[in-house]
């Protein structure tokens, strides 16, 4: 292409190289320039024009990009400038014996053009990033030779950390997601080609010695399908792969250099985050009194960390775990040490406690979290499942519309969707009674019921990442249930996002209320598939290195989850990646004559009665 930018930028170096050795008559001649032949004047800017073009060609000057201009850059342009001026003295002295040309003109030429050249590339430079700085490249003996995997500023500002520091790094060169960058330089770091090219490129690298350790992932927000393929590379050729930190987590580090980070899970498995709605979710917590039911768990001590930076006016933490409870006081204390807050032990199957504890807490906003979520452990224990899961959802939701809390938010999850297993079922049984609860409400009551249903949180206590790494640790095997088996994965930052922005929703849409607002969770994936992902970030092979052990569905799993049952439609809301359900609903009466019944199975401990209200309820449980 004629006006891609190399050609740009060439166009402008000739074109001040033109307007230098006039602008340097006139300083030499000063007002005397009228006296200096035309012609003359017209031969040496020609001449000059023509043999700056040259140079600027041969000494690859189109290489470096301005946005990155450097103490490099200037270096180029100085020898390419000495040259073009030498040139014209030789050319000057040849047909003219320099009669008509000032001697100290090309001394002038020499700093006028340096400048012409210099100053727009560091000027657009410090218009781009509000900064610039000079360095020389200082530390040619750097340890791990590593290729850096995006062209953008991250890398640029790895590499500026580099040469100004005393590093462990040497930058052999870096891999561009396009075309537009190869051939280019970045601090005279070579742009060596695409992800595509990968294995030629180290192939290349390997013949001449300089054979990559590592694989460092610079884009901010990589896309997953993307890591799997540089983790691919990366193993095929014995390297390790790792990330820079992204800009929020380079803010909160006290290091004064970039640290690289180890790739995780949530880079394998993590989507592009939408974008939350920070104003309508600071219009539902500002200045609230909020309390959030199992705070200490995965899902809720999330919840009040992000909670926390939206103003409420007071942040009211129930667990039923001491060490829970006391961990995520402690972390809070440190982050927000200014929030009003209280730590409050109580269970939410003790119904008395809860109304003392939300008669003192005055909450406005309720944001229940609290369940027994591990699918084995329920099915072994029925009883404690049903009454946390079933009665004590009652309880909370209950006294909540008793003591006059405007929002109450339930975390609700995939599993209550044809239910197979008791926590399944029993979660679905809380969906129900808070939607029934809500439809009974008066219509001049404020209070406000939201269920939110997603899947698997990566990194949450007791998940298959934990379990997996354990076993990893341990030399394997890893434990898979069945080949076939897929899950939904979310993070727990986006997943609370979502929560937090559903909740907004449903506060402001009054047809929301009751609803249950399903988080689009993206495409499932194949367990055994995450199972090979994690063996190779720990830098070993699948099979080879660590065995995968198929051992059959437990008790109550499934091989699928689903977000919505068949009988279930969806739209989607105002928010993207927010859906509403149309769910079946049932009687407020009804489900509570059998909620009672449940509990004086509960008390006889009758496992088969228990059963046979869960079937009564939740006709589409399929015990697995």
């Amino acid at each position: 292409m004629i006006f891609n930018r190399p050609n740009l930028v060439f166009a402008h170096d000739v074109f001040m190289a033109a307007i230098a050795i006039l602008v340097s008559i006139m300083l030499r001649l000063g007002a005397n320039i009228e006296f200096y032949p035309k012609d003359d004047l017209y031969i040496s800017v020609g001449i000059f024009t023509i043999v700056a073009a040259v140079v600027f060609r041969l000494m690859n000057m189109y290489k470096g990009v301005w946005r990155y201009a450097s103490i490099n850059d200037l270096i180029t342009i100085t020898k390419s400038v000495s040259l073009a001026v030498l040139i014209l003295i030789i050319i000057l002295f040849t047909f003219t014996r320099l009669e008509q040309i000032p001697r100290s003109l090309p001394f002038i030429l020499w700093f006028v053009l340096i400048f012409f050249l210099g100053a727009p590339r560091f000027l657009y430079r410090l218009v781009k990033d509000g900064r610039f700085d000079f360095q020389v490249d200082r530390n040619r003996h750097l340890r791990i030779p590593i290729l850096l995997a995006g062209a953008g500023d991250n890398a640029e500002l790895f590499i500026r950390d580099v040469l100004r520091s005393d590093s462990n790094y040497e930058v052999l060169g870096i891999i561009s997601e396009t075309r537009n960058r190869v051939g280019r330089d970045i601090h005279n770091i070579r742009v060596l080609g695409t992800f595509d090219e990968i294995p030629d490129i180290i192939d290349k690298l390997s013949k001449i010695g300089s054979k990559p350790q590592r694989l460092v992932i610079t884009v901010e927000r990589p896309d997953p399908s993307v890591v799997r393929k540089l983790l691919t590379f990366a193993n095929d050729f014995g390297m390790t792969l790792a990330r820079l930190p992204s800009l929020s987590e380079f803010q909160e580090s006290t290091d004064e250099s970039i640290t690289i980070r180890p790739i995780n899970v949530e880079d394998l498995l993590g989507r592009p985050q939408k974008l939350l709605d920070k104003s309508s979710v600071n219009r539902l917590v500002s200045g609230k009194r909020i309390l959030i039911s199992g705070a200490g768990g995965s899902i809720g001590s999330e919840l009040v960390n992000q909670l926390a930076t939206f103003s409420p006016a007071h942040l009211s933490l129930l667990d039923n775990s001491e060490y829970n409870l006391f961990s995520v006081d402690l972390e809070l204390s440190e982050v927000s040490p200014n929030l009003s807050r209280s730590a409050l032990l109580a269970d939410v199957r003790d119904k008395k406690r809860l109304q003392s504890v939300i008669k003192g807490e005055r909450p406005d906003i309720v944001f229940h979290a609290a369940a027994l979520k591990h699918v084995p452990m329920v099915e072994a224990n029925i009883n404690e499942g049903i009454a946390t899961n079933v009665i004590g959802t009652r309880n909370i939701a209950d006294v909540a519309v008793e003591l006059g809390v405007e929002t109450f938010i339930q975390i609700s999850t995939d599993k209550a969707v044809n239910p197979s297993s008791i926590m399944g079922v029993s979660k679905r049984m809380a969906e129900q009674y808070c939607q029934a609860l809500n439809i009974a409400q008066p219509r001049a009551s404020q209070l406000n019921f939201i269920t939110v249903r997603f899947g698997n949180v990566l990194g949450s206590t007791g998940s298959v990442v934990e379990i997996f790494q354990n076993q990893i640790q341990r030399g394997g095997p890893i434990s898979v249930t069945h080949p076939d088996m897929t899950r939904y994965f979310m993070t727990i930052n986006e997943a609370v996002e979502l929560v937090l922005q559903a909740s907004a929703l449903g506060r402001e849409v009054e047809e929301l209320g009751g609803r249950i607002l399903v988080l689009d969770m993206g495409e499932p994936v194949k367990i055994v598939d995450l199972a090979k992902q994690m063996v190779r970030l720990a830098g070993l092979k699948p099979e080879k290195d660590i065995k995968i052990n198929f051992t059959g569905l437990r008790p109550g799993e499934k091989l699928f989850e689903e977000l919505l049952h068949d009988s279930e439609s969806s739209i989607q809301s105002a928010q993207e990646g927010v859906l509403v359900a149309a769910t079946r609903i049932v009687d407020l009466k009804e489900i509570n004559e059998n909620l009672d019944k449940m509990e004086l199975a509960l008390e006889k401990n009758n496992i088969k009665e228990l059963n046979d209200i869960i079937r009564h309820c939740v006709p589409e449980y399929k015990p697995g």
